[in-house]
Formats: structure tokens, sequence, C-alpha cells
């Protein structure tokens, strides 16, 4: 349902949906192949065990259950990619879960845990807040690299959190995600909903791309961050 042939083209890192909010084995098959055209960073995008809400509703798992269904998730989508001689570089978690990492200190403990002790080295994605720093050092203790990441189509709060979805105006329109993605670049900063200038580290920007007008949009994303 998604237009992955149409967005890879403009793209450096694709999250890849592991199969419990979304995706199925064809999928991610077909969608490692275009990565590979496109010479695409592969990136997993595990997320709560919700395929009937896409992800986007909290669970409560245990410390056990967490660890081993991020696990099993990025497993699963790294050993697709073996396959086709390909590799997962990094992790992010999706929706609900990526919010609860977020907002959770435990639960974002799982997270890197699960993260850092895969059998082999791979970077975590966290949302580039106010709490950068603290973020670092608790990923230095699992011997954990970290990618900050901002977001080109959501609205942000004053402490750098994404405004909810259930909230007017969270998601951006096409100028005002553009516009974003111009202060991103040339200011290192965003603006929020409370109209507040937030200095945000920026090591990868998130887009969705599910539909022809994020396609588009993408491809002028891409001209203004490679300054073209």
């Amino acid at each position: 349902m998604g237009l992955d042939k149409e967005v890879m083209p403009f793209i450096d890192q694709a999250n890849i949906a592991c199969g419990f909010h979304a995706g199925d084995p064809v999928t991610i098959q077909n969608t490692l192949g275009l990565a590979a055209k496109y010479e695409v960073s592969i990136t997993a995008h595990p997320s709560y065990p919700d395929l009937v809400g896409f992800g986007r509703r909290s669970m409560k798992l245990d410390q056990v259950e967490l660890y081993s269904t991020i696990q099993y998730q990025i497993a699963a989508l790294d050993g697709m990619a073996s396959c086709q001689n390909l590799s997962v570089t990094s992790v992010k978690p999706h929706g609900a879960l990526y919010n609860d990492m977020m907002a959770d200190d435990k639960i974002r403990k799982t997270v890197m845990e699960a993260v850092a002790q895969y059998h082999r080295p791979l970077n975590l994605v966290l949302l580039s807040t106010a709490e950068n720093e603290a973020h670092i050092r608790e990923a230095d203790k699992q011997h954990l690299e970290l990618m900050f990441e901002a977001f080109a189509d959501r609205a942000y709060t004053d402490s750098g959190k994404l405004v909810s979805r259930k909230e007017p105006n969270a998601v951006h329109s096409y100028v005002k995600m553009l516009d974003q993605v111009r202060q991103l670049c040339e200011n290192g900063t965003v603006t929020t909903a409370n109209d507040i200038s937030l200095p945000l580290k920026c090591d990868t920007l998130c887009v969705h791309g599910d539909n022809m007008t994020a396609v588009e949009a993408i491809r002028e994303i891409r001209k203004i961050v490679s300054g073209k």
C-alpha cells in the first residue's frame, strides 16, 4: 500500500517495518530489493505487536517481552537482508513504542539494551530533544551509538517533543513542512507550536512517504538538504 518505488530514489535511509505493525515477507523482500537498487541504508523499524492498530497503541509489555520482541524483529529483517547481501545498519522504533521510549526511562533502557546486545553493532535512532546529552550518557553505558532525528512534517512542543496526532495542526501542511526543513538546514532550529525557536541536533530527517503529495515533498526536501 506504500509508494516505496517512488520514494526510494530520493532517500538515504529506509525504515523498514518488520511485520509487527506492518509488512509481510513479500513486502519486506521487495523493499530490501529497492533499497539495494538505490543504495539506501536499511533501518529496522520494530514496534509493539499491534498489527490491527498499526503500532500506534501503547502496550504494557514486561522487560523480557519487550527486549525479545525488539530483537526478534531486528533479526527477521536482518536475516532477510543477508539473503540479498545486505545488512541492517540501525534501528528506529515505530509509533507508540517510539513515543513511549522517549517518555519512559525504563522502556528506553530496555530498547537500548535490546539494540546494544544484538550480535553485532547497530545504531539507535532517537528523537532529538533538549535531553540529548542525557540520552548519550545512557547509551554510552551500553556502548551504543545514537542518531538524533528531527521530523520534517510534525509540529513540536517547546520541550522538543512531537505534538500528539490527537491535537490540531500536529502534522504540517506541504508548505510548512518545507519551511521547517529549510529552517533546520539553515539555522539548526524548529519553531514550536508556541512560536518559540528551538535548537535541534539533527543527524537524520524523518519524512512519511505514503502518498503522492509526500513523494513530491520528498523530492523538494532532497533538493533543500543537498543544497541544490
